[in-house]
């Protein structure tokens, strides 16, 4: 994904069986979104971009749903992996640093709305970047 002219992160779906099951639900069965991240980012522009898209998709985020990713968001430094790994109601963040290999659980999310809104970022109809989505689901194969 870019913003301007700058590429911020590498990102792939993945999913039991390979297919992503496109329905009203967003996150109806299990997958994991991971994210490569081409730069640094702050835990902070991580939280105001992720309302930033809410907002532009009309989803009206609840306080506590900020409270929860402030606790589990990291620091980015350019190269990091973030993986969510959902099985459809509840999810959790796990964090690869760029120098390791090794995976740390950043957080868990046990809020079934939070799930499908952090999701529905990348994988609903109304999704800023479509050209992306379609990617990820495999509509661009």
């Amino acid at each position: 994904m870019s913003w301007f002219v700058f590429d911020i992160y590498d990102s792939k779906l993945v999913t039991p069986n390979g297919e992503f099951e496109v329905n009203a639900d967003v996150t109806p069965h299990p997958l994991a979104l991971e994210i490569r991240y081409l730069r640094d980012i702050s835990r902070e522009d991580l939280l105001s971009a992720t309302e930033e898209q809410w907002q532009k998709m009309g989803i009206t985020a609840k306080k506590p749903w900020r409270d929860s990713l402030e606790l589990i968001f990291p620091n980015i430094k350019k190269g990091d992996k973030l993986t969510y790994i959902t099985d459809g109601e509840k999810g959790r963040l796990l964090f690869i640093r760029h120098d390791s290999d090794k995976a740390e659980v950043a957080g868990d999310v046990a809020d079934q709305e939070l799930n499908d809104a952090f999701l529905a970022i990348w994988l609903s109809p109304k999704t800023q970047y479509p050209s992306l989505r379609a990617k990820l689901i495999g509509w661009n194969q």
